[in-house]
């Protein structure tokens, strides 16, 4: 279930060892899972997980690799860019074997365009620094620091910025401020009215429900029209 893929090389520097989770059983449809991104990717770890199991019992097989500078990953993540984690994605794709692909909020804007598959809850890249950069403006007012969104998107184009703990580079930065999400052919949207309830990044803190894995994974299931296990 714990395995580990190698990164390829890029821009003059060597790939990385990078952690992936994996129900792999060799079946016909392999799913690769892009997962959501920095806070959310916290507060959404165990819902993509529990998709994933229900995927597997459906005879499904799904594949999702940590980005290079996120969770073990020994590469900074303030060296990491949009150009590079979509390049990574795309490799992955090909090592893996993968025939469909899900995209998980901001993980739509790494997709790999050339395999068919779901983008749920697609998040653009200036929503997540607005929601990024109005947490870090209202917990620094909470600490009597007065910080301004204008200045806080002007450092973070010069020298990137931390923000919730997450370091991004200027590159990245400057990339996020006009990435949308584009479905590739035979991509949909899965919105989160049609799973149903209120959106699991929503939450305070991590969880998951079963009701909305369990309907995402069979929104999948039924649309690969794959055969019962």
């Amino acid at each position: 279930m714990i395995f580990t893929w190698n990164t390829p090389a890029r821009d003059g520097k060597d790939g990385s060892e990078e952690m992936l989770l994996a129900f792999d059983r060799g079946r016909p449809v392999r799913v690769l899972v892009c997962p959501a991104w920095f806070d959310e990717a916290n507060k959404l770890r165990r819902f993509t997980v529990e998709v994933m199991r229900r995927l597997d019992s459906a005879g499904i097989d799904s594949l999702l690799p940590d980005l290079p500078g996120c969770n073990e990953s020994m590469v900074p993540l303030a060296e990491q860019t949009l150009e590079g984690w979509r390049s990574t994605m795309a490799a992955a794709a090909g090592a893996l074997r993968a025939t469909h692909v899900l995209a998980i909020r901001a993980g739509a804007l790494v997709a790999p365009e050339g395999l068919p598959g779901w983008h749920y809850a697609a998040q653009s890249g200036p929503k997540l620094l607005r929601g990024m950069i109005r947490a870090r403006t209202i917990a620094a007012r909470e600490a009597g620091i007065f910080e301004t969104s204008e200045d806080l998107m002007a450092q973070g184009r010069a020298a990137g910025l931390v923000l919730g703990g997450w370091s991004i580079g200027g590159a990245m930065f400057a990339a996020l401020e006009s990435a949308e999400p584009a479905l590739g052919p035979g991509q949909s949207d899965i919105a989160q009215s049609t799973v149903g309830g209120p959106g699991p990044w929503l939450r305070a803190e991590p969880g998951e429900d079963a009701g909305q894995a369990g309907r995402l994974a069979a929104l999948i299931d039924e649309s690969v029209g794959n055969p019962a296990p």
